[in-house]
């Protein structure tokens, strides 16, 4: 099971997709494991200014972009390995490291990455993956933003569960023989708590394949000058668009 191959493999996907495995970045102070970042909060809190800084926004509208970007980052390289290569990466809080960067998405790396081979059975792989996703980031993540600011958990598990839409639709652009799989193995994962709660499944729109996510809440970023809303906001649907 080589899951460093399998990580190369889908971080072509784009940045969001992208995990270091360079052995030689051991030797990079700057590196730490998310750990820190879940239970320090100076960097989080720095990261969230400085995205209030680059949207012209308040701070429950960088919380809320800031929260999306990471989750972004955490799941969506798990999600296309246990898609692409049914095997579940060992990329932990513990394992999985960042390090501060001031344009786009903040680099993730993990030293000599380890993995389970996943149960040809994806109601069971998507158990698997959510159970990772969740309590080893997602809650830890959700809860360090919001002690930082007050903003609703209706609001970062309706951006988790966007994100887990959009990295689905990425792997079966990038690999469309895998496209079902990945709609069967996100709809199980958005089927769990505490994803359940923040949309629904709808009838495909390409590019989407075997569903569309509508979500029941707002990521905030129509408030940004010239934001707009997303594709699957929930004000599109009350708007009737």
């Amino acid at each position: 099971m080589d899951v460093r191959a399998a990580l190369a493999d889908v971080g072509g996907f784009g940045p969001f997709f992208e995990v270091g495995t360079n052995p030689t970045e051991q030797a990079d102070p700057t590196w730490r494991p998310l750990t820190d970042l879940y239970s320090d909060p100076v960097p989080l809190r720095d990261r969230i200014a400085h995205v209030r800084r680059v949207l012209d926004s308040d701070d429950r509208v960088a919380a809320s972009i800031t929260f999306q970007g990471m989750a972004a980052r955490v799941l969506s390289a798990p999600l296309a390995v246990v898609v692409l290569h049914g095997v579940l990466p060992a990329l932990t809080a513990r394992t999985l490291h960042w390090r501060v960067s001031l344009t786009g998405p903040w680099p993730l790396w993990v030293d000599a990455p380890g993995g389970e081979a996943l149960p040809d059975d994806l109601g069971a792989a998507a158990d698997r993956l959510a159970a990772l996703l969740v309590d080893e980031h997602l809650r830890p993540l959700a809860a360090a933003v919001r002690a930082q600011v007050g903003i609703s958990e209706r609001v970062l598990w309706g951006n988790a569960a966007s994100s887990v839409a959009a990295g689905k639709r990425l792997i079966g652009t990038a690999r469309p023989e895998a496209a079902d799989r990945a709609a069967r193995i996100a709809a199980g994962v958005l089927a769990r708590d505490p994803f359940v709660a923040a949309g629904d499944r709808r009838a495909p729109v390409p590019p989407d394949v075997g569903w569309t996510f509508q979500r029941r809440s707002c990521c905030l970023y129509y408030r940004v000058r010239e934001g707009g809303t997303c594709c699957d906001c929930v004000l599109n649907l009350r708007a009737g668009r």
